[in-house]
């Protein structure tokens, strides 16, 4: 069968966001794009956002186009239940009727969440899962101001439901924002440990949604491309965060990416990861990162021709060389990426041993339950997700 005859049977879904402006500057289309959703719009951001200016310049763009702004900048690292209804309350008292996210990942996740409640009743619990969110949410602008979680071109939001400590995946085509703005500049402030862990977050996201089960030729071809610019620029957008060429490249990638995973899906390193952030409050991209090097080692088996054009897309050198020997490269290749970027081990992290242990069963269920693993190319139960947080402790 050759590449037609097979495509020829498959029919794939892939989604964007209806308008992407993308380049250094492009934060002042904000005011024209949120004209035409209305007059009063919800800001959704975090306090180093405000610290930043971001804020006050986003601002200036709303109200000098005749936008009326809320701001809400109470969003911490990891959005809650909590605070979706805090966010819910200052859109409802203020009569909003668009929500505007500027942040990382953190904000514009909450803003998704925000947006859906506001149009529907019940509590974002209630839409737990995939496609249970029943009308479409107030429209939303995605303004990302790191390269790393690419939300803004995503059809998913997670919060951590407090009272049970879990991360809820909620996934609709409805929360896909409506406009993403993906300016660059606004990367400048970051300092070098988040560059590092959203960026190698955003590698995460390429990588499985590259070897998911779910993987399709659109979101291939998206993949290897967000794997080649953050091997080639993110050491350098970390090293150098004035380095504009390279972050762009990196904001690039993470878009890229973002595209691709909402499109083919994430895997077992994702599903692991949100277990770690609900019990540990580690941040997603450091979770992520440090899961990125073990859950490869465990998957390169299941698809190694993959692998070893992971290995390329990095960097490397594997002409000639037999596919096990390349796609063992993908797995070293990525490992010492981390390092370089030091992203740290899970001990340094808050994270005991004993206490790891202990919640390892239960975080594994979880995983399990995010149905994230269930797209992972090498199947993986609880024993074996229990074995691989315990490997994360090799090296402490």
């Amino acid at each position: 069968m050759n590449s037609f005859d097979f495509l020829s049977t498959k029919m794939y879904e892939f989604r964007v966001p209806p308008t992407l402006h993308f380049g250094p500057g492009c934060l002042g289309k904000v005011s024209g794009e949120a004209a035409k959703f209305g007059k009063r719009a919800l800001l959704v951001t975090d306090l180093s956002m405000q610290k930043a200016g971001l804020v006050a310049s986003a601002v200036n763009y709303l109200q000098a186009g005749g936008i009326e702004v809320a701001v809400y900048d109470g969003v911490n690292s990891e959005p809650t239940d909590k605070l979706i209804e805090e966010g819910l309350r200052i859109f409802r008292e203020n009569g909003c009727e668009m929500v505007i996210s500027l942040g990382g990942g953190s904000p514009i996740d909450a803003g998704k969440a925000i947006a859906a409640v506001a149009t529907n009743s019940g509590r974002i619990h209630d839409f737990m899962g995939a496609n249970k969110i029943p009308l479409p949410p107030a429209p939303i602008i995605a303004i990302p101001t790191t390269a790393g979680t690419g939300s803004e071109v995503t059809r998913v939001t997670i919060i951590t439901d407090t009272a049970n400590d879990v991360k809820m995946l909620i996934m609709s085509s409805l929360i896909m924002p409506q406009v993403a703005i993906v300016d660059p500049l606004l990367t400048l402030s970051m300092p070098p440990w988040v560059t590092a862990s959203t960026g190698v977050d955003a590698l995460t996201h390429a990588i499985e949604a590259y070897i998911s089960k779910r993987a399709q030729p659109f979101t291939d071809v998206l993949a290897l491309e967000a794997i080649r610019l953050m091997g080639k620029y993110l050491r350098r957008a970390w090293a150098n965060p004035e380095d504009i060429e390279a972050k762009t490249y990196a904001m690039m990638a993470s878009t890229l990416a973002g595209i691709s995973f909402s499109n083919s899906s994430v895997a077992l390193v994702h599903g692991m990861s949100r277990p770690i952030g609900a019990c540990f409050h580690v941040p997603h991209g450091l979770s992520n990162a440090v899961l990125l090097p073990v859950v490869m080692e465990y998957n390169k088996m299941a698809c190694p021709e993959k692998f070893a054009l992971i290995a390329e897309a990095m960097g490397e050198n594997v002409a000639g060389l037999p596919t096990a020997v390349a796609a063992q490269k993908a797995v070293d290749t990525v490992r010492q990426f981390c390092a370089d970027l030091r992203i740290p081990h899970i001990t340094k992290l808050k994270v005991t041993p004993e206490e790891l242990i202990r919640l390892a069963p239960k975080m594994a269920e979880d995983a399990i339950i995010s149905g994230s693993p269930a797209n992972n190319p090498r199947q993986a139960g609880k024993e074996e997700i229990i074995e691989l947080y315990k490997q994360l402790l090799l090296g402490a």
